[in-house]
């Protein structure tokens, strides 16, 4: 009899041990992928002021434009957690899209190199947000679903494992902006 719960008790340490490395792994996974969402909120942010500066020499009277993008970069870069993050970083680029947008109603700017970089430039990290989004939610999917299994969820409740949150959109940010074009 002392056998048997001999090999129960090595076989649940060895199980409670395994689990636990797995819950552990899956959460710096999802917390790595956060990383690189927010290395690309960086290059976004930091793209933002030169991107305002090239627009301003060439429809400085967009102004409410320009002083919402750069508003909004102030709000997303200050924003914690996921959700507000989420939110703030949907408004930057709805404020954004607007910004583009005005290339189509200003042909020196349309056709100025240095807007043409910096729109390419946003282009490209908008690319790579949209990829680190993903692995980002497939990460918190992939933990999520490893605390909530039964039996993993006896260690992960046992050791403090929490739910995480999905990066989303904001609700009506995959409606296409309005550009307003004031002469």
């Amino acid at each position: 009899m002392g056998i048997v719960v001999g090999i129960v008790a090595i076989t649940f340490a060895i199980w409670s041990t395994l689990a636990f490395n797995r819950l552990i792994r899956l959460r710096n996974q999802f917390r790595t992928a956060w990383a690189d969402i927010d290395v690309q909120l960086q290059r976004r942010h930091d793209l933002v002021p030169q991107l305002v500066e090239a627009v301003k020499g060439y429809a400085a009277h967009e102004r409410a434009t320009l002083e919402a993008v750069t508003e909004l970069r102030t709000r997303a870069q200050a924003a914690h957690g996921v959700q507000s993050q989420g939110q703030a970083e949907s408004q930057l680029e709805q404020a954004l899209s607007r910004l583009i947008a005005l290339k189509e109603a200003y042909p020196e700017l349309k056709a100025s190199g240095n807007f043409q970089q910096l729109s390419s430039g946003l282009v490209s990290v908008e690319d790579h947000l949209q990829f680190a989004r993903r692995f980002y939610n497939g990460a918190v999917r992939d933990y999520n679903d490893a605390i909530q299994r039964f039996p993993d969820l006896l260690i992960a409740r046992g050791f403090g494992f929490r739910d995480s949150e999905f990066f989303q959109a904001e609700s009506g940010s995959q409606i296409a902006p309005t550009v307003e074009l004031r002469r």
